[in-house]
């Protein structure tokens, strides 16, 4: 066996590994995460503080704490704290629907963007009462991406052959194993035209903005929240304290909420490895099952 193959296979060995780790690490993280206690602070009208974070990946939790808050009279209005670049397509709008069931059931729903909140994540802000966002925030990227990964020449290197049994000539499209065919492009390429057209029809329509002019901006762009003010893909700068007294202004309440916010109980794994090295083991998990989807995601490249 040539050093080269010896490497590479070592290589994929090393990513198998990682892969179990990872595996076992997220098991753990996801029974840990199941258990949630609620935490009020304050004596006022209450306002729920829900919070979408990291990458677009389910939509039943954020589902869940929007109609368990929507249903809960003591609940004046939601604040949506967002902190996300997007993600999958179905989910967001998942996410999306449930955000503007609880703008018109009359419970009002205030999009506060952090750092990021882009892609998939401006799409569910849309669904919003009003959008608040730092001068800042980096949100917009109106657009849709999938991306394949190809082994072909890496298997040749090693000596692996995959055979393929179908029925139809599109059934294997996407494989990692071979280069996709110009017919495949041009599949792939109508699949996402249509996509993006959704994500514009959105913006369009819960913007108040014409087509045509959110198409001049609908290209994957990433805008400052400033940026954003002006082009009116949100309502006004401000902070998530702004955010809330937003919400409690518009859910007609006097004085100052109280603030409802559900939060994952402290477990084993917090204490051994804490947020961050959890959060890193989440996006490597993630990134190792991967399969070609469409996302409305914004993807920063270093």
């Amino acid at each position: 066996m040539s050093k080269t193959a010896k490497w590479v296979i070592g290589i994929v060995i090393g990513f198998g590994v990682l892969f179990v780790i990872s595996f076992f690490l997220m098991f753990f993280w996801a029974l840990s995460s199941a258990e949630k206690e609620e935490t009020v602070s304050g004596s006022g009208e209450r306002v729920a503080i829900v919070e979408l974070k990291e990458t677009i990946i389910f939509s039943e939790e954020i589902v869940r704490q929007l109609k368990k808050y929507r249903e809960n009279n003591s609940i004046r209005a939601i604040v949506l704290r967002i902190e996300s670049p997007g993600g999958g397509v179905a989910a967001t709008q998942e996410i999306y629907e449930e955000v503007k069931k609880t703008r018109n059931s009359g419970k009002p729903v205030i999009v506060s963007m952090g750092s990021v909140a882009a892609s998939g994540a401006y799409y569910v802000s849309c669904g919003a009462t009003r959008i608040v966002a730092n001068p800042g925030t980096l949100t917009g990227s109106i657009g849709v991406i999938m991306q394949f990964i190809n082994f072909d020449k890496l298997m040749k290197m090693i000596g692996v052959d995959e055979t393929t049994v179908k029925t139809g000539k599109y059934k294997d499209s996407g494989s990692p194993f071979r280069k996709l065919t110009n017919e495949e492009k041009k599949y792939f390429s109508d699949l996402i035209n249509d996509v993006h057209n959704q994500f514009v029809d959105v913006v369009a329509t819960e913007r108040n903005v014409n087509r045509e002019q959110v198409l001049k901006y609908a290209d994957g762009r990433v805008f400052t929240g400033k940026q954003a003010l002006k082009l009116g893909l949100i309502d006004t700068l401000g902070t998530l304290e702004d955010a809330i007294n937003i919400a409690a202004e518009i859910g007609g309440i006097k004085g100052k909420p109280s603030i409802v916010k559900e939060r994952k109980k402290k477990n084993m794994l917090d204490i051994l490895f804490g947020e961050e090295a959890k959060t890193s083991f989440k996006y490597l998990f993630d990134y190792l099952l991967a399969e070609p989807s469409l996302q409305y995601k914004f993807e920063f490249q270093n």
